[in-house]
């Protein structure tokens, strides 16, 4: 583990101006956020921690109020963030930065190309890469109350302290085994803006089974979940605090048409009927008879025949042997649902990436008769039949 200095807490714009200036002179920084959003539409930011060899510090971003010296620091191009499982972290500072921080590397898309479970969680990963059990006490902590206590600060700090080491470790590894470039396209995957901004007008793709729903009834779904959106994040309150999806679904089927029926439709809160009430039935009124946006396309998932089955099951049989020679998950490196998609007309094509170059012509060859799997005691093996 890397000598540190004692950590820093950072609570002003000057300390904070200070350390940023000094991690954009870094290849690299550690870095992981404490948040809440059990009572806001946004995430509520409340400490970033952050971590280049002897560099330690946490930033309360409650107290200070200018954060601008962050954002250059994570908008910094030359500046390689590092994360684990870093989709949550990238929403909060795309909000943040209004832009998405790049370029990243994320230990957990990372860790299945060094024999690692899928979606290995992070105390997960550094238990079994460094040996090390961290404590799970403060999981479900109030990162909002000021002063953090002693035990808390050092939990947060802990999720970079470890981070940076994991991240050393695998890129040594990775980069011995030729892997690094694999990883770009899936990293370059949660740069993309798109991930994190969701307009609120197709909101409503969200809403559970809504394939069920046509005409009138799903035009005013779109609408009022449109509304929903837009309220929530003016009030910056959970969106199911005003309107759950089932009540959503309630107001477009019953069509209430004055306060009286508004008050009919069950699980309604008080508040939101008393407050917005007015502004749901005009919603409600008119959009009766609208034509709704139209759904997505709803390709239903075919069975697979019994020759099919038999066919993945044989692709299988040959992606488990190379997992098992490369050191990668299975999971990772050929998915079921792939596999499905080779034998059901998309061929080799349903291969990602780098998948294609470690696995296309094997599979290919197996689907075409052009070889077969033979066992021995210590692997499968490929027979070219040609």
């Amino acid at each position: 583990m890397n000598e540190t200095t004692e950590p820093l807490y950072i609570d002003t714009t000057e300390a904070l101006t200070e350390l940023c200036q000094t991690l954009r002179t870094r290849p690299y920084i550690a870095i992981d956020t404490e948040f809440l959003r059990e009572r806001t539409y946004r995430p509520e930011l409340c400490l970033v921690q952050v971590k280049h060899k002897e560099l330690l510090a946490c930033i309360d971003t409650i107290a200070i109020k200018d954060l601008s010296a962050l954002v250059d620091l994570l908008l910094d191009q030359s500046v390689l963030k590092v994360f684990h499982a870093a989709s949550q972290d990238l929403e909060i500072f795309y909000l943040l930065c209004k832009s998405v921080p790049k370029p990243i590397f994320d230990t957990q898309i990372a860790a299945p190309l060094l024999g690692y479970g899928e979606q290995i969680g992070y105390g997960n990963l550094v238990n079994e890469a460094l040996g090390v059990e961290l404590a799970k006490s403060h999981t479900r902590a109030d990162w909002t109350r000021r002063p953090l206590p002693e035990n808390q600060i050092t939990y947060a700090l802990d999720d970079v302290i470890y981070l940076e080491q994991l991240y050393l470790d695998m890129h040594k590894e990775l980069e011995k085994l030729g892997r690094l470039p694999w990883l770009q396209p899936e990293f370059a995957e949660w740069e993309m803006p798109e991930k994190y901004d969701q307009p609120a007008a197709e909101r409503w793709k969200k809403i559970r089974n809504i394939q069920r729903y046509k005409g009138e009834t799903l035009a005013i779904i779109q609408k009022l979940a449109e509304w929903r959106e837009i309220k929530a994040r003016e009030l910056n309150k959970p969106r199911n605090w005003l309107i759950k999806d089932d009540v959503l679904l309630s107001l477009a089927k019953q069509l209430p048409d004055s306060e009286q029926e508004l008050g009919h439709i069950r699980s309604l809160d008080r508040k939101t009927r008393d407050r917005f009430g007015a502004e749901l039935i005009q919603i409600v009124v008119q959009n009766r008879g609208a034509t709704p946006v139209p759904l997505p396309a709803f390709v239903k998932k075919q069975k697979l025949n019994a020759l099919n089955l038999a066919r993945v099951q044989l692709l299988n049989a040959w992606v488990h042997q190379r997992a098992a020679e490369l050191s990668i998950a299975p999971g990772l490196l050929a998915p079921q649902k792939t596999l499905e998609k080779m034998v059901t007309g998309d061929g080799r094509a349903a291969l990602r990436g780098w998948r294609d170059p470690l696995l296309g012509d094997d599979l290919s060859a197996l689907l075409e008769g052009r070889a077969s799997l033979a066992s021995a005691k210590s692997a499968i093996t490929l027979k070219s039949e040609c």
